[in-house]
């Protein structure tokens, strides 16, 4: 299950060796914004040595390359590609053709080093007006394309606003990220929390985009994980209406009724649907068991 995501600068040796026992459920190494021009050839040596010799546990591994418009994104898939990285995300995904440019390039490396077609996903990161826009175009571009994932920062700098702590500002944008994303069937991430030392603030932050039916939220420090991993998860109040939920239907089922109430609710199918993803997602957090029979 992927909650949380840390971004990694990956220039940085002591954060790279470190990753696997910060409690994120993928890290994101990054080549692009945390990496100057005159540093991006021996960052990439040193990720593909890092992804190559380290064992990262259970963590997913992520690589942000460059930009499309840039001349380092094919270096960077020439140096990670090999070394068998779960997802590169691709940053200022502007629409569809961005991702099966990306795909094509992905095909004839896999290919080229005897890996399994189609083994490497892509996050589209999104996070310019049009990238917006074109979110779903771009989430349904690929069978590679995993998740959308909201970058705040760039983008209220393409719309000439100001990043606020309220997040007024990219309501429009999470909403348009998310249903997006479930219309096409992937998962979608949102924006970090980018004041390190208010985890009240990121509590809110994480609970407000959870509302927004986000799958989980990226960190840009370490510190954010353990939060955003508690938020993300199923609570155990969450547990136990499931349950609930499901000993209703099972008990109006056993009575021959074709409709159940809980708690003076009637049980409809997007009810038992919210509560089979909350028993589905502690069962994979090792908490509870999904019934699959009901």
């Amino acid at each position: 299950m992927r909650r949380s995501m840390l971004f990694l600068p990956a220039n940085s040796p002591n954060m790279v060796v470190n990753g696997g026992v910060l409690g994120a459920d993928s890290l994101i190494f990054d080549l692009e914004d945390a990496v100057s021009p005159d540093e991006k050839d021996a960052a990439r040596d040193l990720l593909r040595s890092a992804l190559e010799a380290l064992d990262f546990g259970r963590c997913e591994r992520v690589v942000r390359i460059n930009g499309l418009d840039t001349p380092y994104w094919r270096l960077d898939l020439e140096a990670v590609i090999p070394m068998g990285p779960e997802l590169i995300m691709l940053p200022k995904t502007g629409g569809g053709e961005d991702i099966r440019q990306l795909d094509r390039a992905l095909t004839e490396l896999e290919s080229a080093h005897g890996l399994t077609p189609g083994r490497t996903g892509i996050i589209a990161l999104l996070e310019t007006a049009a990238g917006v826009e074109n979110a779903f175009a771009a989430a349904s571009a690929s069978p590679r394309v995993k998740a959308l994932f909201l970058g705040a920062e760039d983008l209220t700098a393409d719309l000439r606003c100001q990043r606020t702590r309220e997040g007024a500002e990219i309501l429009y944008a999470r909403s348009r990220l998310v249903c997006a994303a479930r219309a096409a069937g992937v998962e979608v991430y949102d924006t970090p929390f980018t004041d390190v030392n208010d985890l009240e603030g990121l509590e809110r932050d994480a609970a407000f985009a959870k509302g927004l039916g986000f799958t989980g939220k990226a960190c840009i420090s370490p510190a954010h994980v353990s939060t955003v991993n508690q938020m993300f998860s199923p609570s155990r109040k969450e547990i136990d209406y499931a349950r609930e939920v499901f000993e209703a239907v099972e008990r109006g089922r056993r009575q021959g009724k074709g409709a159940v109430s809980l708690r003076g609710k009637m049980i409809d199918a997007p009810i038992v649907a919210r509560a089979r993803l909350v028993l589905e997602a502690a069962a994979e957090l090792g908490g509870e068991e999904a019934d699959a029979n009901v």
